[in-house]
């Protein structure tokens, strides 16, 4: 008798999670209420335990991939006998009886690549034909417009035909290759390929030396190996200590002092001598990076976009954000920065100049009576704009909150697709960086985009004095097919005044 595992309730409002971990693998053994997997909301952590004794069959959804409430996870076969050898095909490709020496063919598949995503492209294989893997090792690695997914072997066997090589664009459920799975082959696999070496392992000097117990992620292995670093160079917070993609880039930020020999990430033009062209290295693209590159071009086909400039003296909400800082600390638990104001402010400005938070829709203006506030960050593989919804309806600490949150998921890759769609409008703090002026792009669909820039001490002319101020320059890109100039000045003079007099948000002024 099979059981399906499926997704709890996961509190009012949070409509789905994201696989963090599995703890169990296919042919293990659960005991009731044993934790199979954890769930990863917005704002807490959900563990899934077994609801009957038994056998982990098919795993529906793995590590990354979003899922919704009461959607299906696993599969288990409930009972004694169902218990299968550590070697066994899972329940995915097992519905054949065990083969014989000469192996039985089983199809490596794209597995789910997570809402709305129908396809990815074929990153890196980490086998080759012929090599033997063991059951869960990992395959290839397939990278989509967001998120890197792993391909594990779905049996022990041998890797017989590669379908799809790499740079090859495949679809969700398609076949990536074909492998030859049986007994005898499970055997040979655990005295000839121990689970972990990949083509970026560095080979052993010698032999007998310790193996680690834990495979670190492949995607995790190439990233060191990139940045010429190694594992012992980096703390792993996966399951048992395992190195995650997002522990590498940690360690490589930590490790800034000593910038490692990355290449450059656009491809530069042809060489102009030979010994130009032996100091260079061809990298092809991520796809977040094409994509990235795609929806700003064709942001810029689409909409007749302008750019409006102001600037912004900080004096008032900076003394405001001095004065009352470490109250609010001690009152949230969250620091009181400069992105919640601005975006009270927009919020503000947008109900006056309603046609800066809508978006045209064929021969229609889509007008929007909520605000979704998108903050772009930069993340070590791309910027990504994770959306705040309702902003207009929040407060101070909630908007600071949500942009923490927000922005430490950005940055270890945690985001699914839905955190990232359904924006408004959008705030680039491009300050951080120390941009003085910039002229954001639009994020379509949207209508209107905010650059913050660099607060800069400046000579200014205050009642016929010069005294020196915090100035920071503000850039409004705007659709201008459906943003006249006077609506956004106006826009960006609102955000102004109540930025330079914050008492003018607290009275709706």
């Amino acid at each position: 008798m099979t059981t399906d595992v499926r997704v709890p309730t996961l509190g009012e409002s949070v409509t789905e999670a994201t696989v963090a971990t599995w703890f169990k693998k296919p042919g293990e053994a659960v005991a009731v209420d044993e934790m199979l997997c954890e769930l990863e909301t917005d704002k807490v952590t959900v563990e899934v335990p077994s609801p009957v004794a038994g056998t982990l069959g098919e795993i529906v959804a793995g590590e990354g991939d979003t899922v919704g409430v009461d959607a299906l996870l696993a599969t288990i076969a409930e009972g004694d006998g169902a218990a299968a050898p550590a070697t066994e095909t899972p329940a995915k490709a097992a519905a054949a009886p065990a083969a014989s020496s000469d192996g039985a063919s089983v199809d490596v598949m794209v597995p789910t690549l997570g809402e709305s995503v129908t396809e990815a492209t074929v990153s890196t294989w980490f086998k080759a034909v012929g090599d033997s893997v063991a059951q869960d090792e990992m395959l290839c690695e397939l990278e989509t417009d967001k998120v890197s997914v792993e391909v594990p072997a779905p049996a022990a066997g041998v890797l017989t035909e590669i379908l799809a090589p790499e740079g090859e664009t495949v679809a969700a459920g398609g076949k990536l290759a074909v492998m030859s799975s049986g007994d005898g082959v499970a055997a040979a696999t655990e005295s000839a390929a121990p689970p972990g070496k990949t083509q970026y392992d560095t080979p052993a000097a010698g032999q007998g030396g310790p193996e680690k117990d834990v495979e670190d992620a492949p995607s995790a292995k190439k990233a060191m190996a990139e940045a010429g670093i190694s594992a012992d160079q980096v703390t792993g917070t996966g399951r048992d200590g395992r190195i995650m993609k997002e522990d590498v880039a940690s360690a490589i930020a930590a490790a800034s002092a000593a910038p490692a020999p990355s290449a450059p990430v656009t491809a530069p033009r042809a060489p102009v001598s030979a010994d130009d062209a032996n100091r260079e290295e061809r990298v092809k693209m991520t796809r977040l990076r094409q994509t990235i590159a795609k929806r700003l071009k064709d942001s810029q086909n689409t909409a007749a976009m302008l750019t409006t400039y102001n600037e912004v003296d900080m004096t008032e909400v900076m003394a405001l954000r001095n004065e009352y800082k470490d109250l609010f600390f001690k009152k949230h638990g969250v620091k009181l920065g400069f992105m919640s104001f601005f975006t009270k402010a927009c919020c503000h400005a947008l109900r006056e100049v309603p046609e800066v938070n809508a978006e045209i829709d064929g021969t229609d203006i889509v007008y929007k009576d909520f605000v979704h506030m998108g903050i772009a960050a930069g993340t070590p593989t791309g910027l990504v704009v994770p959306v705040i919804r309702d902003a207009d309806a929040m407060s101070f600490h909630a908007i600071e909150q949500a942009i923490a949150e927000k922005g430490a998921r950005a940055r270890d890759g945690k985001l699914s697709m839905a955190e990232m769609q359904g924006g408004t409008f959008t705030i680039s703090n491009g300050g951080v960086y120390g941009s003085l002026m910039s002229s954001p792009i639009l994020n379509p669909p949207q209508s209107g985009i905010l650059g913050m820039h660099k607060i800069q001490d400046r000579p200014m002319a205050i009642n016929g004095q010069v005294v020196i101020r915090p100035m920071m320059y503000l850039a409004l890109s705007y659709d201008h097919r459906i943003v006249d100039g006077k609506g956004a000045v106006t826009f960006l003079v609102r955000v102004k005044e109540a930025l330079e007099d914050p008492r003018r948000l607290l009275m709706d002024l």
